[in-house]
């Protein structure tokens, strides 16, 4: 029979050890599924096995998430390590794939806590050998120790300055930071900083980043336009235009940044109502005070519901947990109104924040001849041409032009399509919409279904 379970966890982030183990403590059944073999989700990756030196490496923020794992593995909550989620129901049945077979679990509520992704950055040049995310070279250095070589990250947000300073700790600085912030945006933001100044530890750290980078001689040029990667076969330089000169600095190293957004496909399957978050310039699923989604005992915690960082992610998920189990009339909710005044204090910062580091015009509205579906090498200008032939959204543009049928499921190129379209046709995103996103949320094996089916129909033929 496919097993029970009073709640199932989807992501092993630091919103999904924070639920999973605040509701196994309130006495429900829960399981915990990730794709990763090890919990933590990307801020924490690797924070199990991590060297004293690469705890001193990546910060005291890093090491903060040794203990909420140690707190999960204590919590009695089942661990589903290596489980790749590629369908959820309405009736809140979960099928994974693990050790190449797939399966299944069914719960009484799933909290999605999938967390976030990183803006696509669609530029000139971007989908070449070489070019890769600041994030993707965060990982290296969390679950491996390596720091590339020879880097230039360009782009614009807190991660860019995050990365450069841990490249600087490490020995290995970058060679450049080519920032997208625009002239004029700090000065915009500025009406948000009494607010922010509630989370002044942010600021400060923030800034001791930036001098730390500028200490170490890493070249830095602001306000830079016209980004564009040069190469053939693979990245060989990056070109750009800042302070009114043009500039061309060459490197087989590339690391593109604008930010990061929540990871909609799970919500987005379930058909839970989105809203588009002109601050965070996003889609983002409704959500009520405690998570709950518009869709039946579904429930989001973390950044798959809003950009809020580490520490709000974890708090949401408490919160959510603590939700849960009330209304199972097992929890204790004494705890509830201080952690939602830590969730606004942690919110506090996100208003200027998200003014400073807004998307780079260029990233929202690509050239024509930019590709942005990379799955399925479509251009900007072939969207903007189908959308002039009629095509009204993101799921007819993809029935013109194959955008978003790729194995990414439109995870890479979604919002860009949906930018694009509203630009073209004069409308907000919201009236545009989002693709429609359909089972197997990721690529798997035949294998992998076979076996489930083979599985599934002896089940049935034993009971």
């Amino acid at each position: 029979m496919t097993r029970q379970f009073d709640v199932a966890v989807i992501g092993a982030g630091p919103a999904g050890l924070a639920a999973a183990t605040e509701a196994a403590q309130s006495g429900l059944s829960v399981a915990l599924l990730d794709e990763q073999q090890a919990p933590g989700g990307q801020i924490y990756r690797g924070i199990e096995t991590a060297s004293a030196a690469r705890l001193k490496l990546l910060g005291a923020d890093y090491a903060e998430g040794r203990p909420l794992v140690e707190k999960f593995r204590a919590s009695g909550a089942e661990y589903m390590p290596g489980s790749l989620v590629w369908n959820v129901t309405i009736d809140k049945v979960v099928e994974f794939s693990r050790d190449g077979a797939s399966s299944r679990i069914r719960a009484d509520a799933i909290i999605v806590a999938t967390g976030a992704l990183e803006r696509p950055c669609p530029l000139p040049g971007w989908t070449l050998p070489g070019v890769t995310t600041a994030g993707a070279l965060q990982i290296l250095l969390k679950a491996s120790g390596i720091v590339q070589e020879d880097a230039v990250l360009t782009g614009s947000g807190p991660l860019l300055w995050l990365l450069a300073s841990q490249m600087v700790d490490a020995g290995v600085p970058p060679r450049a930071i080519v920032e997208t912030v625009p002239n004029g945006r700090l000065l915009q933001a500025l009406p948000h900083l009494p607010k922010a100044l509630w989370q002044r530890s942010y600021l400060f750290k923030g800034l001791s980043m930036v001098r730390k980078v500028r200490r170490a001689g890493v070249l830095i040029y602001r306000n830079a336009t016209g980004v564009a990667v040069e190469g053939a076969t693979f990245a060989t330089a990056l070109n750009f235009t800042a302070g009114g000169k043009p500039h061309r600095i060459e490197t087989r190293t590339i690391a593109l940044h604008q930010g990061v957004v929540p990871n909609q496909q799970v919500t987005r399957l379930l058909r839970c109502d989105h809203v588009w978050d002109s601050s965070q310039h996003c889609f983002r699923p409704v959500i009520d005070a405690y998570g709950a989604t518009s869709a039946d005992g579904v429930y989001v915690a973390g950044d798959g519901a809003g950009i809020g960082g580490a520490k709000a992610a974890a708090i949401q998920g408490q919160i959510v947990a603590i939700g849960l189990a009330l209304r199972a009339g097992r929890g204790n909710g004494e705890r509830l109104a201080h952690l939602h005044s830590a969730l606004a204090k942690e919110a506090s910062v996100r208003p200027f924040l998200e003014t400073l580091y807004a998307p780079a015009p260029q990233i929202l509205s690509p050239a024509d001849d930019t590709l942005v579906c990379r799955c399925e090498e479509i251009t900007a200008g072939s969207i903007r041409e189908a959308v002039r032939l009629g095509a009204p959204g993101p799921n007819q543009v993809k029935s013109f032009l194959r955008a978003g049928m790729g194995p990414c499921q439109g995870r890479v190129c979604g919002l860009a399509v949906s930018a694009i379209i509203g630009e073209e046709r004069g409308e907000t995103p919201d009236d545009v919409g989002y693709y429609r996103i359909r089972p197997p949320l990721k690529p798997l094996l035949l294998s992998e279904i076979a076996n489930f089916a083979t599985s599934d129909a002896q089940e049935h033929a034993t009971e």
